[in-house]
Protein backbone atom coordinates (compact mmCIF):
# COMPACT_ATOMS: atom_id res chain seq x y z
CA UNK A 1 0.00 0.00 0.00
CA UNK A 2 1.53 3.69 -0.91
CA UNK A 3 1.59 6.18 1.49
CA UNK A 4 -1.15 8.62 1.54
CA UNK A 5 -0.30 11.98 -0.23
CA UNK A 6 1.58 14.11 -2.15
CA UNK A 7 5.34 13.49 -2.35
CA UNK A 8 6.39 16.89 -2.85
CA UNK A 9 9.87 16.39 -1.81
CA UNK A 10 10.17 14.74 -4.59
CA UNK A 11 8.28 17.02 -7.02
CA UNK A 12 11.16 19.69 -5.29
CA UNK A 13 14.11 17.19 -6.54
CA UNK A 14 12.51 17.13 -10.41
CA UNK A 15 12.96 20.70 -10.70
CA UNK A 16 15.98 20.92 -9.54
CA UNK A 17 17.42 18.36 -12.02
CA UNK A 18 15.95 20.66 -14.62
CA UNK A 19 17.15 23.68 -13.60
CA UNK A 20 13.86 24.79 -13.09
CA UNK A 21 13.67 25.62 -8.68
CA UNK A 22 13.59 28.91 -7.89
CA UNK A 23 14.41 30.81 -4.59
CA UNK A 24 13.30 33.94 -3.14
CA UNK A 25 16.04 37.02 -2.81
CA UNK A 26 14.72 39.30 -0.44
CA UNK A 27 15.70 43.06 -0.63
CA UNK A 28 15.05 45.96 1.43
CA UNK A 29 14.43 48.34 -0.89
CA UNK A 30 12.41 48.44 -4.62
CA UNK A 31 14.40 51.03 -5.44
CA UNK A 32 16.55 51.70 -7.98
CA UNK A 33 19.47 50.77 -5.40
CA UNK A 34 18.90 48.42 -2.61
CA UNK A 35 20.11 47.03 0.49
CA UNK A 36 19.89 43.33 0.80
CA UNK A 37 18.87 41.35 3.81
CA UNK A 38 20.79 38.94 5.36
CA UNK A 39 20.47 34.81 4.40
CA UNK A 40 17.70 33.54 7.09
CA UNK A 41 20.99 31.08 7.82
CA UNK A 42 22.67 34.36 8.73
CA UNK A 43 25.09 34.41 5.72
CA UNK A 44 24.90 37.72 3.87
CA UNK A 45 25.52 37.78 0.83
CA UNK A 46 28.27 39.18 -0.88
CA UNK A 47 26.89 42.51 -2.63
CA UNK A 48 28.94 45.61 -1.24
CA UNK A 49 26.72 48.09 0.17
CA UNK A 50 24.02 48.59 -2.04
CA UNK A 51 23.30 46.58 -5.58
CA UNK A 52 21.59 48.18 -8.39
CA UNK A 53 18.14 46.24 -9.34
CA UNK A 54 18.37 46.41 -13.26
CA UNK A 55 15.40 43.50 -13.49
CA UNK A 56 12.38 45.57 -11.78
CA UNK A 57 8.85 46.38 -13.58
CA UNK A 58 9.10 49.74 -10.91
CA UNK A 59 9.94 51.65 -14.54
CA UNK A 60 9.49 54.69 -13.46
CA UNK A 61 11.56 54.86 -9.78
CA UNK A 62 8.28 55.73 -8.18
CA UNK A 63 7.61 53.19 -5.35
CA UNK A 64 10.47 54.56 -3.62
CA UNK A 65 9.47 58.11 -4.28
CA UNK A 66 8.56 60.69 -1.68
CA UNK A 67 4.87 61.75 -3.38
CA UNK A 68 3.89 58.22 -3.89
CA UNK A 69 5.08 57.36 -0.23
CA UNK A 70 2.80 60.49 1.12
CA UNK A 71 0.06 59.35 -0.74
CA UNK A 72 -0.14 56.44 0.61
CA UNK A 73 0.18 57.12 4.12
CA UNK A 74 -2.35 60.08 4.00
CA UNK A 75 -4.76 56.95 2.42
CA UNK A 76 -3.90 55.13 4.91
CA UNK A 77 -4.66 57.62 7.85
CA UNK A 78 -8.36 59.32 5.97
CA UNK A 79 -9.55 54.95 5.08
CA UNK A 80 -7.46 52.82 6.63
CA UNK A 81 -4.86 50.33 6.07
CA UNK A 82 -7.56 47.66 4.17
CA UNK A 83 -10.70 47.97 2.97
CA UNK A 84 -12.48 45.30 5.30
CA UNK A 85 -14.85 43.68 2.63
CA UNK A 86 -15.73 43.05 -1.00
CA UNK A 87 -16.73 46.42 -2.37
CA UNK A 88 -19.69 45.30 -3.10
CA UNK A 89 -20.53 44.73 0.67
CA UNK A 90 -18.46 47.57 2.89
CA UNK A 91 -15.53 48.08 0.82
CA UNK A 92 -15.93 51.00 -1.41
CA UNK A 93 -14.71 54.33 -0.81
CA UNK A 94 -14.33 57.86 -2.49
CA UNK A 95 -10.66 57.17 -3.22
CA UNK A 96 -11.34 54.04 -5.10
CA UNK A 97 -13.99 55.40 -7.35
CA UNK A 98 -11.60 58.65 -7.89
CA UNK A 99 -8.82 56.66 -9.25
CA UNK A 100 -11.27 54.93 -11.58
CA UNK A 101 -12.12 58.03 -12.89
CA UNK A 102 -8.58 59.12 -13.43
CA UNK A 103 -7.42 55.74 -15.00
CA UNK A 104 -11.09 55.86 -17.33
CA UNK A 105 -9.68 59.64 -18.14
CA UNK A 106 -6.30 58.89 -18.89
CA UNK A 107 -7.42 55.70 -21.48
CA UNK A 108 -10.21 57.85 -22.76
CA UNK A 109 -13.05 55.17 -21.97
CA UNK A 110 -15.90 55.54 -20.14
CA UNK A 111 -15.23 53.93 -16.97
CA UNK A 112 -12.62 51.88 -15.24
CA UNK A 113 -13.05 49.13 -12.66
CA UNK A 114 -10.10 48.41 -10.00
CA UNK A 115 -9.65 44.89 -9.16
CA UNK A 116 -7.11 43.59 -6.67
CA UNK A 117 -4.56 42.34 -9.27
CA UNK A 118 -3.82 42.23 -12.63
CA UNK A 119 -4.15 38.48 -12.83
CA UNK A 120 -7.67 38.64 -10.96
CA UNK A 121 -8.60 41.49 -13.66
CA UNK A 122 -7.69 38.75 -16.79
CA UNK A 123 -9.05 36.01 -14.94
CA UNK A 124 -12.59 37.70 -14.14
CA UNK A 125 -13.19 39.73 -17.23
CA UNK A 126 -12.58 37.02 -19.80
CA UNK A 127 -14.42 34.27 -17.80
CA UNK A 128 -17.52 36.93 -16.84
CA UNK A 129 -17.42 37.60 -20.82
CA UNK A 130 -17.64 33.93 -21.62
CA UNK A 131 -16.78 34.43 -25.50
CA UNK A 132 -17.55 31.21 -27.62
CA UNK A 133 -14.46 31.61 -28.96
CA UNK A 134 -10.96 33.19 -27.52
CA UNK A 135 -8.35 33.85 -29.97
CA UNK A 136 -4.81 34.17 -27.89
CA UNK A 137 -1.66 35.65 -28.99
CA UNK A 138 0.70 32.99 -28.08
CA UNK A 139 3.26 34.83 -26.15
CA UNK A 140 0.05 36.77 -24.01
CA UNK A 141 0.97 36.83 -20.22
CA UNK A 142 -0.22 33.46 -18.10
CA UNK A 143 -2.81 35.61 -16.49
CA UNK A 144 -4.01 36.13 -19.61
CA UNK A 145 -3.98 31.98 -20.67
CA UNK A 146 -4.89 31.33 -16.96
CA UNK A 147 -8.63 33.43 -17.63
CA UNK A 148 -9.13 31.45 -21.13
CA UNK A 149 -8.86 28.26 -18.86
CA UNK A 150 -10.93 29.17 -16.34
CA UNK A 151 -13.86 30.43 -18.35
CA UNK A 152 -15.92 27.93 -21.17
CA UNK A 153 -14.50 29.43 -24.11
CA UNK A 154 -12.13 27.29 -26.84
CA UNK A 155 -9.10 29.19 -27.79
CA UNK A 156 -7.57 29.59 -30.65
CA UNK A 157 -3.81 30.65 -30.30
CA UNK A 158 -2.42 32.63 -33.52
CA UNK A 159 1.33 33.13 -33.88
CA UNK A 160 2.66 35.70 -31.76
CA UNK A 161 2.10 39.44 -33.37
CA UNK A 162 0.93 38.15 -36.15
CA UNK A 163 -2.33 39.33 -37.62
CA UNK A 164 -2.52 37.41 -40.94
CA UNK A 165 -2.05 34.11 -39.10
CA UNK A 166 -5.14 35.52 -36.74
CA UNK A 167 -7.11 36.53 -39.30
CA UNK A 168 -6.46 32.96 -41.30
CA UNK A 169 -7.67 31.47 -38.02
CA UNK A 170 -10.83 33.67 -37.76
CA UNK A 171 -11.51 32.61 -40.81
CA UNK A 172 -11.46 29.06 -41.18
CA UNK A 173 -13.76 29.84 -37.66
CA UNK A 174 -15.90 31.72 -39.20
CA UNK A 175 -16.14 28.95 -42.54
CA UNK A 176 -16.93 26.03 -40.05
CA UNK A 177 -19.30 28.07 -38.04
CA UNK A 178 -21.53 28.79 -41.08
CA UNK A 179 -21.44 24.95 -41.93
CA UNK A 180 -22.98 24.15 -38.88
CA UNK A 181 -25.23 27.29 -38.33
CA UNK A 182 -24.27 28.89 -35.44
CA UNK A 183 -23.41 32.21 -34.32
CA UNK A 184 -20.50 32.77 -31.75
CA UNK A 185 -19.18 35.29 -29.94
CA UNK A 186 -15.63 35.83 -30.31
CA UNK A 187 -12.95 37.64 -28.47
CA UNK A 188 -9.50 38.56 -29.38
CA UNK A 189 -6.82 39.06 -26.60
CA UNK A 190 -3.42 40.10 -26.67
CA UNK A 191 -0.67 42.28 -24.10
CA UNK A 192 0.54 45.47 -25.96
CA UNK A 193 3.96 45.16 -24.56
CA UNK A 194 5.15 41.89 -24.29
CA UNK A 195 6.37 41.23 -20.46
CA UNK A 196 9.70 39.02 -21.56
CA UNK A 197 10.08 39.86 -25.24
CA UNK A 198 9.86 43.74 -25.12
CA UNK A 199 7.88 43.92 -28.21
CA UNK A 200 4.50 46.06 -29.17
CA UNK A 201 1.52 44.07 -30.98
CA UNK A 202 0.51 45.39 -33.92
CA UNK A 203 -2.54 46.55 -32.32
CA UNK A 204 -4.19 48.55 -35.71
CA UNK A 205 -4.00 45.52 -37.72
CA UNK A 206 -5.10 43.11 -35.49
CA UNK A 207 -7.90 45.48 -34.92
CA UNK A 208 -8.65 45.22 -38.79
CA UNK A 209 -8.82 41.40 -38.47
CA UNK A 210 -11.26 41.34 -35.16
CA UNK A 211 -13.86 43.56 -37.08
CA UNK A 212 -14.22 42.13 -40.37
CA UNK A 213 -15.19 39.05 -37.94
CA UNK A 214 -17.04 40.70 -35.81
CA UNK A 215 -15.05 39.77 -32.69
CA UNK A 216 -14.44 42.04 -29.65
CA UNK A 217 -10.68 43.41 -29.16
CA UNK A 218 -9.10 43.26 -25.74
CA UNK A 219 -5.61 43.94 -24.52
CA UNK A 220 -3.80 44.14 -21.56
CA UNK A 221 -1.85 46.83 -21.01
CA UNK A 222 0.28 45.68 -17.96
CA UNK A 223 3.62 46.86 -19.50
CA UNK A 224 2.61 50.16 -21.07
CA UNK A 225 0.36 52.07 -18.83
CA UNK A 226 1.89 55.24 -17.70
CA UNK A 227 4.95 54.95 -20.00
CA UNK A 228 3.32 55.49 -23.62
CA UNK A 229 1.27 58.34 -25.08
CA UNK A 230 0.09 60.74 -22.09
CA UNK A 231 0.38 57.91 -19.68
CA UNK A 232 -2.83 56.02 -21.52
CA UNK A 233 -0.34 53.26 -23.38
CA UNK A 234 0.16 51.92 -26.42
CA UNK A 235 -3.87 52.12 -27.58
CA UNK A 236 -3.51 55.80 -26.65
CA UNK A 237 -0.77 56.42 -28.57
CA UNK A 238 -1.91 54.51 -31.43
CA UNK A 239 -5.44 56.34 -31.29
CA UNK A 240 -7.24 53.07 -31.20
CA UNK A 241 -9.41 53.84 -27.97
CA UNK A 242 -12.80 53.70 -30.25
CA UNK A 243 -11.44 50.48 -31.31
CA UNK A 244 -10.50 48.16 -28.42
CA UNK A 245 -13.90 47.21 -26.35
CA UNK A 246 -11.62 46.17 -23.26
CA UNK A 247 -8.40 47.97 -22.01
CA UNK A 248 -7.24 46.03 -18.67
CA UNK A 249 -4.03 46.80 -17.36
CA UNK A 250 -2.04 46.97 -14.09
CA UNK A 251 -0.79 49.58 -11.23
CA UNK A 252 1.90 47.61 -9.50
CA UNK A 253 4.48 48.29 -12.50
CA UNK A 254 5.34 52.33 -13.27
CA UNK A 255 2.48 52.98 -10.93
CA UNK A 256 4.58 51.85 -8.05
CA UNK A 257 1.29 50.16 -6.15
CA UNK A 258 -0.51 47.57 -6.55
CA UNK A 259 -4.17 46.28 -8.56
CA UNK A 260 -5.42 46.19 -11.78
CA UNK A 261 -7.89 47.98 -13.55
CA UNK A 262 -10.25 47.06 -17.03
CA UNK A 263 -11.30 50.39 -18.30
CA UNK A 264 -14.13 50.28 -21.37
CA UNK A 265 -17.60 51.50 -21.59
CA UNK A 266 -20.42 52.18 -19.08
CA UNK A 267 -22.22 48.78 -20.15
CA UNK A 268 -18.86 47.01 -19.86
CA UNK A 269 -17.75 47.89 -16.37
CA UNK A 270 -21.16 47.58 -15.01
CA UNK A 271 -21.27 43.92 -16.36
CA UNK A 272 -18.34 43.06 -14.73
CA UNK A 273 -18.89 44.84 -11.17
CA UNK A 274 -21.45 42.23 -11.60
CA UNK A 275 -20.67 39.35 -12.97
CA UNK A 276 -16.42 39.47 -12.72
CA UNK A 277 -15.83 36.45 -9.58
CA UNK A 278 -12.37 37.57 -9.01
CA UNK A 279 -14.44 41.23 -8.14
CA UNK A 280 -17.54 40.41 -6.59
CA UNK A 281 -15.50 37.61 -3.98
CA UNK A 282 -12.28 40.30 -3.45
CA UNK A 283 -12.26 42.19 -0.87
CA UNK A 284 -11.38 45.50 -2.34
CA UNK A 285 -7.74 47.12 -2.83
CA UNK A 286 -5.89 48.42 0.29
CA UNK A 287 -6.41 52.35 0.48
CA UNK A 288 -2.86 52.77 0.68
CA UNK A 289 -2.13 50.92 -2.54
CA UNK A 290 -5.14 52.89 -4.13
CA UNK A 291 -3.65 56.42 -3.20
CA UNK A 292 -0.27 55.45 -4.01
CA UNK A 293 -1.29 54.49 -7.73
CA UNK A 294 -3.44 57.70 -7.91
CA UNK A 295 -0.52 59.55 -7.29
CA UNK A 296 2.32 57.71 -9.65
CA UNK A 297 -0.63 58.17 -12.42
CA UNK A 298 -0.51 62.00 -11.92
CA UNK A 299 2.95 62.45 -11.29
CA UNK A 300 3.15 59.74 -14.89
CA UNK A 301 0.99 62.25 -16.65
CA UNK A 302 2.10 65.60 -15.45
CA UNK A 303 6.04 65.39 -15.97
CA UNK A 304 8.85 64.24 -19.00
CA UNK A 305 9.55 61.09 -16.43
CA UNK A 306 8.98 58.37 -18.82
CA UNK A 307 11.34 60.52 -21.05
CA UNK A 308 14.47 60.11 -18.63
CA UNK A 309 13.55 55.88 -19.12
CA UNK A 310 13.76 55.90 -22.70
CA UNK A 311 16.81 57.61 -22.38
CA UNK A 312 18.37 55.03 -20.88
CA UNK A 313 16.77 52.24 -22.81
CA UNK A 314 18.55 53.43 -25.69
CA UNK A 315 21.96 53.37 -23.67
CA UNK A 316 21.96 50.92 -22.67
CA UNK A 317 20.67 48.96 -26.02
CA UNK A 318 23.64 50.62 -27.95
CA UNK A 319 26.17 49.41 -24.85
CA UNK A 320 24.85 45.89 -24.67
CA UNK A 321 24.90 45.38 -28.58
CA UNK A 322 27.97 47.07 -29.24
CA UNK A 323 29.60 44.54 -26.82
CA UNK A 324 28.08 41.73 -29.06
CA UNK A 325 25.27 40.72 -27.21
CA UNK A 326 21.69 40.06 -28.79
CA UNK A 327 19.05 42.53 -27.61
CA UNK A 328 15.29 41.16 -28.56
CA UNK A 329 12.75 43.82 -28.54
CA UNK A 330 11.56 47.54 -29.22
CA UNK A 331 10.76 48.75 -25.51
CA UNK A 332 11.70 49.53 -21.96
CA UNK A 333 12.13 45.93 -21.70
CA UNK A 334 15.69 44.88 -22.90
CA UNK A 335 15.63 40.79 -23.35
CA UNK A 336 19.21 40.22 -23.50
CA UNK A 337 19.37 36.69 -25.39
CA UNK A 338 21.35 33.77 -24.37
CA UNK A 339 20.13 30.53 -24.92
CA UNK A 340 21.23 27.79 -22.67
CA UNK A 341 19.88 27.99 -19.50
CA UNK A 342 22.54 27.26 -17.43
CA UNK A 343 24.44 29.79 -19.32
CA UNK A 344 21.76 32.22 -18.36
CA UNK A 345 21.60 31.35 -14.61
CA UNK A 346 25.21 31.76 -14.43
CA UNK A 347 25.61 35.16 -16.63
CA UNK A 348 22.63 36.32 -13.39
CA UNK A 349 24.88 35.30 -10.91
CA UNK A 350 28.09 37.10 -12.18
CA UNK A 351 26.08 40.14 -12.31
CA UNK A 352 25.00 39.70 -8.64
CA UNK A 353 28.56 39.25 -7.58
CA UNK A 354 29.30 42.65 -9.28
CA UNK A 355 26.34 44.35 -7.55
CA UNK A 356 23.65 44.11 -10.58
CA UNK A 357 20.85 42.44 -10.30
CA UNK A 358 19.35 40.84 -13.26
CA UNK A 359 18.39 37.43 -12.67
CA UNK A 360 17.94 34.97 -15.61
CA UNK A 361 14.76 34.41 -16.91
CA UNK A 362 14.15 30.35 -18.11
CA UNK A 363 11.82 27.91 -19.17
CA UNK A 364 9.11 27.69 -18.60
CA UNK A 365 8.34 31.13 -18.45
CA UNK A 366 10.26 31.51 -21.98
CA UNK A 367 10.42 28.70 -24.38
CA UNK A 368 13.33 26.20 -24.19
CA UNK A 369 16.72 27.48 -25.87
CA UNK A 370 15.76 31.65 -25.19
CA UNK A 371 16.84 31.72 -21.47
CA UNK A 372 17.89 35.59 -21.03
CA UNK A 373 18.75 38.32 -18.50
CA UNK A 374 15.44 40.34 -19.11
CA UNK A 375 16.92 44.01 -17.95
CA UNK A 376 14.03 46.78 -17.15
CA UNK A 377 16.30 49.75 -16.32
CA UNK A 378 14.43 52.69 -14.19
CA UNK A 379 14.15 56.07 -14.65
CA UNK A 380 16.18 56.96 -11.69
CA UNK A 381 18.94 55.29 -12.67
CA UNK A 382 21.78 57.64 -13.02
CA UNK A 383 24.20 57.39 -15.95
CA UNK A 384 26.92 56.31 -13.64
CA UNK A 385 24.49 53.55 -12.53
CA UNK A 386 23.87 53.16 -16.17
CA UNK A 387 27.85 53.02 -16.55
CA UNK A 388 28.01 50.57 -14.27
CA UNK A 389 25.66 47.91 -15.37
CA UNK A 390 27.28 47.77 -18.69
CA UNK A 391 30.39 47.53 -17.40
CA UNK A 392 29.03 44.78 -15.55
CA UNK A 393 28.07 43.01 -18.16
CA UNK A 394 31.26 42.76 -20.22
CA UNK A 395 32.97 41.24 -17.45
CA UNK A 396 30.54 38.40 -16.80
CA UNK A 397 30.21 37.79 -19.96
CA UNK A 398 33.43 37.36 -20.96
CA UNK A 399 33.77 35.13 -17.52
CA UNK A 400 30.88 33.04 -18.99
CA UNK A 401 31.88 32.45 -22.33
CA UNK A 402 29.96 34.78 -24.35
CA UNK A 403 31.23 37.46 -25.69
Amino acid sequence: MTERGFDLDARLRERERAGLRRHLDPAESVGARTRFSPDPRGEAPDYGDQSLVFASNNYLGLASDRRVLQAAENAARAVGTGAGASRLVTGDTGLHRALERDLADCKGCERALLFSSGYAANIGTIEALAPDVVFSDELNHASIVDGCRVGAAETVVYDHADPDDLRAKMAQRAAGSLDSGTEEEWLVVTDTVFSMDGDVAPLAAICDAAEAFGAWVMVDEAHATGLFGDGGGVVQREGLADRVDVQLGTCSKALASQGGYVAGDEALVEYLLNAARSFVFSTGLAPPAVGAARESLRIARETDRAERLWETVATLREGLESMGYEVLGETQILPVLVGDREDAVELGERLADRGVEAPAIRPPTVPEGTARIRVAPMATHTDEEVARCLDAFEAAGREVGLL
